[in-house]
């Protein structure tokens, strides 16, 4: 068994270096330039109504998105205020949903019911309608097919593949929003699931008009460590390099200007932890971590996460901050973390692993950390840890989580 990874790490590590070296190979102009053109997309697009589609509370409409192939797209969408809130600026979010997903009425219900608007739209030219096998009907006037399908498109011209369609549909929905006297444009921020996280972090990257981001397990650096890695595979070099940096989120994460709330799992087999710790030390601002161990993937579960709610009030309407990590060190064994909050910790977990390999596979272990008085607490590392971070909850259950660290030589 130990040979066999051992040859699937030195196979995956000769693929990322001829990743690494189609790099290279790049012109030196190729580096800087961003393809979405944010002062032509900050216009607010046409809308139309949708009178076919009904959900309670929310409407349905459609808006101008960007060409696709010399047509024009129209772009599906819920929209939703909170029925309590008639004569207030109201805080707004931009929904993104994943992979197998469209724009879901339940969940603009849902900040609806938090305070605050929200529009979820559909980033894959669909409308909500099942059309089998976990797919939805395609829209006469919709944009590229999505996800997967954008690796069979890279020799498109980029502004008709999907990562560029889907962005810019989502930078739009945000000029939509600030557009609307009811919206304070002030306080917008977005947030995905899944591969709705992946076009979180494109977008927040590249708008810098909202005021927070919270990808729900996406994040960059697909083609060192991802779901994704055999189709890398099936493409050549220069091809597979080629749409990583166009549409790898660790291309333009250096961009951003909002705090960033990351929610992933242990164990997530699509977005694993070392690729999600590469790209959450990217960005040059205030960032906050939700790692919960085992954390299924699902739009359900992505949904859900308090943390997620709790950032935005923190953000957009003046509510009590997170806890926030000052601190954390090692000395030989003993580890430590220091904080701060508002609102009390009612515990502190330190999760571990002394598993190698894949991130999906390894076997992570909970246990209480020690206090060591007001606003910290210590760990003794056990034999053969690989990885560790700590947890902390705080009187309402909200998980805040430490860095994900790696003991030396045992990353992977």
């Amino acid at each position: 068994m130990r040979r066999s990874q051992a040859l699937a790490a030195d196979a995956h590590a000769t693929f990322v270096h001829a990743l690494l070296l189609g790099l290279l190979l790049l012109p030196p102009t190729a580096w800087a330039r961003v393809p979405w053109n944010l002062s032509a997309l900050s216009d607010p697009p046409k809308t139309y109504p949708a009178p076919e589609f009904h959900e309670n509370g929310v409407r349905a409409l459609f808006f101008d998105g960007v060409p696709w192939h010399g047509k024009p797209t129209r772009v599906f969408a819920w929209y939703g205020v909170p029925t309590h809130s008639k004569s207030v600026r109201l805080p707004a979010v931009v929904l993104v949903h994943g992979g197998d997903g469209t724009a879901f009425a339940d969940w603009v219900r849902l900040w609806n019911s938090r305070g605050y608007a929200a529009i979820a739209i559909d980033t894959c030219g669909s409308v909500p309608i099942p059309a089998g096998n976990n797919t939805w009907q395609r829209s006469p006037v919709g944009g590229p097919p999505c996800w997967e399908e954008s690796f069979d498109q890279i020799d498109w011209p980029e502004k008709d593949q999907w990562p560029y369609q889907a962005v810019a549909d989502i930078i739009l929905a945000n000029s939509l929003l600030r557009s609307l006297p009811e919206i304070d444009p002030n306080r917008i921020g977005i947030t995905g699931i899944s591969w709705g996280g992946y076009l979180t972090t494109l977008a927040a990257s590249i708008d810098r008009r909202f005021r927070f981001a919270a990808p729900v397990y996406g994040c960059g650096f697909l083609g060192e460590d991802s779901y994704w890695i055999p189709q890398f595979r099936l493409m050549d070099a220069i091809r597979a390099h080629k749409w990583l940096h166009l549409w790898d989120p660790s291309v333009y994460l250096k961009k951003a200007k909002m705090p960033f709330l990351w929610v992933d799992g242990t164990n997530d087999s699509f977005y694993p932890l070392d690729s999600l710790r590469k790209s959450y030390l990217l960005p040059r601002v205030p960032r906050t971590l939700c790692i919960r161990v085992r954390m299924p993937h699902s739009h359900d579960e992505g949904e859900r996460p308090e943390e997620i709610y709790a950032f935005a009030d923190r953000l957009l309407r003046s509510m009590p901050p997170l806890a926030t990590v000052q601190a954390q060190r090692q000395r030989e064994e003993v580890v430590w973390l220091s904080y701060t909050a508002q609102i009390p910790i009612a515990k502190a977990d330190f999760n571990y692993t002394t598993d190698r390999g894949d991130w999906k596979d390894r076997n992570w272990i909970t246990a209480a950390a020690e206090s060591q008085g007001q606003d910290k607490f210590r760990a003794t590392l056990p034999p053969g840890v690989t990885a560790y971070y700590f947890n902390l909850t705080d009187e309402h259950g909200l998980v805040v989580s430490s860095d994900l660290r790696f003991v030396a030589g045992t990353a992977r």
